[in-house]
């Protein structure tokens, strides 16, 4: 789940003063889950922005053009009269309405993270989206993102009784952890396996997956 929080809402109506046309459109899917851009989040910003708002629209998943394409078809009209947009959307989302309609983008939601939800208001970061994905090696726990430090070959020494010192000891040590996870799947040989740096050299930015 791609997790977003809300801009302040100064911020939001700094960068809607020039213009007096304003759609808003929110996400179905992430978004929603995490209550900053659903059916009921949309709604509250239209009353917020009050009589700018000329159309208001949740698309299932607005990092998908053709979902876009689908939910936005009988919003074209107003879409055309609007001077900006106005999305409650993580930045994917964002920048594919900027490149589908070519309208000023005002960006409601800042990105955070890819996590889980444990429940509504406590969200947990899990993937850092690195493109070389080793938790098979690490018991299914990401030492990228769960290590404060990010390494790979096991805790440093400033952990102590199986906390980590980032924080003053008060979270779990992403490498205990692990070895806890690798010890009750029957594979701690994983354990000692040496990982180099991640080669970063040959991966352009941004990447793309095109299959066909």
């Amino acid at each position: 789940m791609i997790i977003t929080k809300p801009k302040a809402p100064k911020k939001i109506l700094e960068m809607m003063r020039p213009y007096k046309r304003i759609f808003i459109v929110g996400c179905g899917t992430c978004s929603t889950t995490c209550q900053t851009g659903g059916e009921e989040q949309v709604e509250e910003m239209a009353k917020r922005v009050g009589m700018k708002v000329i159309g208001k629209a949740v698309v299932e998943s607005p990092c998908d053009l053709r979902l876009v394409k689908r939910d936005l078809g009988k919003s074209k009209q107003l879409l055309n009269k609007a001077d900006a947009l106005l999305i409650l959307s993580c930045g994917a989302g964002a920048q594919v309405l900027a490149e589908h309609t070519g309208k000023v983008i005002i960006p409601g939601l800042d990105t955070v993270f890819i996590g889980k939800i444990e429940r509504i208001g406590r969200l947990y970061e899990r993937c850092r989206a690195c493109a070389d994905c080793i938790i098979f090696e690490t018991g299914g726990i990401c030492p990228i993102v769960r290590c404060s430090k990010g390494l790979l070959n096991g805790p440093c020494g400033g952990m102590a009784n199986g906390k980590c010192e980032a924080g003053g000891h008060t979270r779990d040590c992403a490498w205990v952890l692990i070895y806890n996870a690798l010890r009750q799947q029957g594979r701690l040989e994983l354990f000692t396996k040496f990982r180099p740096p991640m080669d970063r050299s040959n991966k352009a930015q941004p990447q793309e997956v095109v299959s066909r």
